[in-house]
């Protein structure tokens, strides 16, 4: 009877928590969103090297922000932004996931921290009054990014959209190769950063040998924040030493929630050492930003030179300013250990009071109707647009810029830079908004794909929680529910008085955001559904699967018809492969990995004249298409030869030369002679065509079924012989297809094919006792090129030398000019922190990605277990005829 009568009660509990949650989330979806100030706004990303820390950190922040009530772990599959099945089974995080949340919470001011008096800090007198923004609530849009190389596009198009980013150390491994990469990646979209050494409560942790890496590897002054508070100097990490605010912060309880603040006197009584160190990290703070900042000079002197004396206030604007600073030299460092709940709440505060608004943020780069500047300049009209209109004459002539009405009627432009597919909820894309405002129920022109659909639910994001609201406005992160085509990386603009059907009028129809690279797939699989009545589903998943991620590509071999799905990398391949067949519940048969091959042409071929006349989806169609192929030469490649009667397109390393002497690029004939094009056929469209047929035609080789590089292309478009009142875009592709793929076979029958592997620039962090064994490993047992150690050039390599001139721009830091306080493990008369034993070291190498397939259980067993790599794709070479011959006969043989 008690089990019983505990077992009801047990339900009940559940039943009533069930409830409290559904009536909670009911109440939040209907709750009308406060309006959102901008300058009370944060987008940040968390980046880093797998392992990092990343996703434990965020937790930290979402459970002291009090968005959650417990503390997620990594382990345990129980975090809120790792809610994918494949990211809790592997414990790593494989799709970026957007939260949003208050820092300070509302309702709980914190209690290290003063009462706010004004947010316009910088140029005032030295008031000790004036406290940092990080005082009042601000709202943080928050996006939490793989560490894993293969998942480098989701860091990049997360990147594209932040205004801010904190980059986390692991304070044992220090910076490691990823770390590098994503911030070069950083670097490349001018996004200002800080950095958190995390883990600084194991064993081995060394906070200042990482504190100099950063100087030496990220190229930037490190500007100590905070330092490590070790219990009696040498024990176990209690909490950190305020440099900023000279003080120290002492965590105390298990939670991390109560945070006991010691100004300088106390500090005196309990650790006087600690209290000396923390004057000393403050004078070189002083010193290493009066360096960049000419306010914080004077205030030292106003101070009369005593660097104790500035406020916190001044030193945290100077901070400001000089992370705000492009290129960014100053590197704002803090400490913590994010797992013991350590440090959390004043990295918190530093993003609050260092990382910009997005007003503070540098106009993004737009392209419209040939021309490039950015978004403010287009809507202030201050960027030259010319637009093509034809007078009654027949004449071309070109509007001014002041002559152009449809900026003012532009009420929304933003990028979709994420598509996910939600099993309850279908397809969301994520938008950053540039622009105005997106409105729920108002129609969205795609201006990549010339679409126009509605946003029937607009909604913000909390990891995989939502809550649905009116509108996103400029500078905010949301979600569209029900697009049907937004794919990563389009535009999506809203336009008052817009045609449904046509859109917005010129040339707002051709405004671009910048858009987001997608870099070429390296691994493939083969993928064939168990039966015919599965085909559809199959490739309907296959579809949506690309439009999430445009780093996997799909292509179906002509031949054979068998569909290949290609990925960056094996782990990436795998994870897609895995959703395919368990999230979207397709009943398919997936093949072996294999590594994508490319192929290229070696002899010129004759120029093909192929013509079409036949029915084409049911409808009579004519077209003709005259074209030629020859190996690329990159010494003469017409970079500046785009004409008004030569349009050059460049298709994944082939250029595509099209010929049109007889017609301009504004769809005019050059002579009264010279018949108009068909009315229902404009010159884009035909571009458009031309396009799409030597994009399939360079899918696959005419010998071994490769994808074509290296190649041009020679296209002559003549409208008085090739195109007609019958012609169409899909004539049009599939004949210049015919006669691409005609003039390849006849280039391979003359002078044969040659394969192309793919090259990796491969990053392999090894203790220094394990350097030499993995040096000649890369370089004499996997036919590698090693480029650099530690960062310097070791070899007079093309690669190399391309490698060093991409690094001329970098500044390079002395690293003993930078303070760091002393470790635990570190003798008080060693004075040098690199001088610790078997410390870590980096190659830099340029290998064929068939030597890297499974290279890594081979790493740890020449290093022990403590090497790790990280690799990108860094081209494709052709291969040596005895390579070459090896791989078709291991590929002949596998499939044997």
């Amino acid at each position: 009877m008690r089990r019983e009568w505990a077992w009801r009660a047990c339900q009940l509990r559940l039943y009533a928590g069930v409830s409290r949650r559904l009536i909670s989330e009911s109440a939040r979806l209907h709750t009308p969103q406060p309006p959102v100030d901008l300058r009370r706004t944060r987008n940040i990303g968390i980046i880093a090297h797998i392992d990092a820390g990343k996703t434990t950190t965020t937790e930290r922040m979402l459970y002291y922000s009090g968005y959650t009530r417990r503390i997620g772990d990594v382990d345990e599959g129980s975090t809120v932004t790792d809610f994918l099945p494949a990211e809790r089974a592997r414990g790593i995080t494989i799709q970026s996931a957007a939260i949003s949340f208050h820092w300070p919470p509302p309702q709980e001011p914190s209690k290290i921290r003063p009462i706010i008096i004004s947010d316009e800090i910088s140029g005032v007198s030295g008031n000790s009054d004036i406290v940092p923004r990080s005082t009042v609530s601000h709202n943080i849009n928050l996006i939490d990014t793989p560490g894993h190389a293969d998942f480098t596009f989701e860091v990049l198009r997360s990147l594209r959209i932040l205004d801010g980013a904190v980059c986390i150390l692991d304070g044992v491994a220090g910076v490691e190769a990823q770390t590098e990469k994503v911030w070069t990646q950083a670097d490349h979209y001018k996004i200002p950063r800080i950095v958190y050494v995390n883990k600084l409560d194991r064993d081995g942790a060394a906070f200042s040998m990482t504190v100099k890496e950063i100087g030496v590897r990220l190229h930037g002054w490190p500007a100590v924040c905070q330092i490590p508070w070790w219990k009696d100097g040498k024990g176990k990490l209690t909490g950190v030493g305020d440099v900023v605010g000279l003080r120290g912060l002492l965590w105390e309880g298990g939670d991390g929630k109560s945070v006991r603040a010691l100004d300088l006197e106390e500090l005196e009584k309990i650790d006087q050492a600690f209290a000396a160190e923390i004057k000393k990290a403050r004078i070189a703070l002083v010193e290493v930003l009066s360096e960049y900042d000419d306010v914080m000079v004077e205030k030292f002197l106003d101070y009369g030179e005593d660097h104790i004396a500035i406020p916190a206030i001044q030193i945290t604007e100077a901070l400001r300013r000089c992370v705000l600073q492009s290129p960014q030299i100053i590197i704002p460092v803090f400490a913590g250990a994010s797992f013991r709940n350590i440090g959390v709440q004043p990295l918190l505060d530093a993003v609050v009071d260092l990382l910009p608004s997005p007003e503070e943020r540098p106009n993004t780069e737009i392209s419209i109707a040939s021309q490039r500047g950015t978004l403010q300049e287009f809507l202030t009209g201050k960027l030259a647009i010319p637009q093509p209109s034809i007078d009654a004459d027949g004449k071309h002539r070109k509007v001014p810029k002041h002559d152009v009405p449809t900026i003012k009627n532009l009420q929304g432009c933003a990028l979709a830079f994420k598509v996910v597919n939600d099993p309850k909820r279908g397809v969301l894309v994520y938008v950053r908004v540039y622009s105005g405002s997106i409105e729920k129920n108002v129609g969205l022109f795609n201006t990549n794909l010339n679409v126009t659909e509605k946003a029937p639910r607009i909604l913000k994001m909390y990891a995989s929680d939502a809550v649905e609201v009116d509108s996103i406005p400029a500078g905010q992160i949301g979600v569209i529910v029900g697009l049907k085509y937004a794919r990563t990386g389009d535009t999506l603009i809203s336009y008052s008085g817009a045609n449904h059907k046509t859109g917005p009028p010129a040339p707002l129809n051709t405004l671009q955001l910048r858009p987001i690279a997608v870099p070429p797939p390296v691994f493939f699989t083969s993928v064939e559904p168990n039966s015919l009545s599965e085909e559809k589903h199959v490739l309907d998943s296959l579809s949506l699967l690309l439009r999430e991620d445009p780093s996997l590509q799909v292509s179906v071999d002509s031949e054979s018809g068998q569909t290949h799905l290609a990925g960056m990398g094996e782990l990436h391949l795998e994870i897609a492969r895995d959703r395919l067949l368990e999230d979207f519940k397709a009943k398919a048969t997936t093949g072996n990995i294999e590594i994508s091959y490319r192929e290229a042409i070696t002899t010129p071929s004759e120029s093909f004249t192929e013509q079409l006349n036949r029915d084409v989806a049911g409808k009579y169609a004519r077209a003709s298409c005259t074209a030629s192929v020859s190996p690329l030469d990159e010494s003469t490649s017409p970079v500046h030869s785009d004409t008004e009667h030569q349009t050059i397109l460049s298709i994944d390393s082939n250029r595509v030369i099209i010929h049109h002497p007889t017609i301009t690029k504004a769809g005019l004939p050059t002579s009264s002679e010279q018949p108009p094009l068909p009315s229902h056929l404009h010159f884009s469209a035909i571009i458009s065509a031309f396009q799409a047929g030597v994009s399939a035609a360079l899918a696959r080789g005419p010998k071994h079924g490769f994808a074509v590089q290296e190649a041009q292309i020679d296209l002559h478009l003549d409208p008085s012989s090739q195109i007609f009142s019958e012609t169409t875009s899909a004539a049009l592709s599939t004949v210049v297809r015919q006669a691409v793929h005609v003039a390849l076979k006849d280039a391979v029958a003359k002078g044969g094919s040659v394969l192309m592997e793919p090259v990796m620039l491969v990053t392999i962090s090894v203790n220094e006792s394990s350097l030499g064994s993995v040096v000649h490993d890369i370089s004499s047992a996997r036919g590698g090129q090693v480029v650099s150690l530690d960062g310097d050039s070791t070899t007079g390599s093309n690669s190399s030398n391309t490698a060093a001139q991409g690094q001329d721009d970098l500044v390079t830091i002395n690293p003993d000019r930078i303070y760091t306080p002393p470790d635990p493990f570190q003798s008080s008369s060693a004075g040098q922190e690199y001088a610790a034993v078997d410390r870590q070291r980096q190659i830099t190498a340029r290998v064929p990605l068939k030597e890297m397939v499974g290279y890594l259980n081979h790493l740890r067993s020449l290093t022990g277990g403590r090497g790790t790599f990280v690799m990108t794709v860094d081209g494709f070479e052709r291969m040596s005829s005895h390579r070459q011959k090896d791989v078709l006969n291991e590929m002949r043989g596998d499939i044997a």
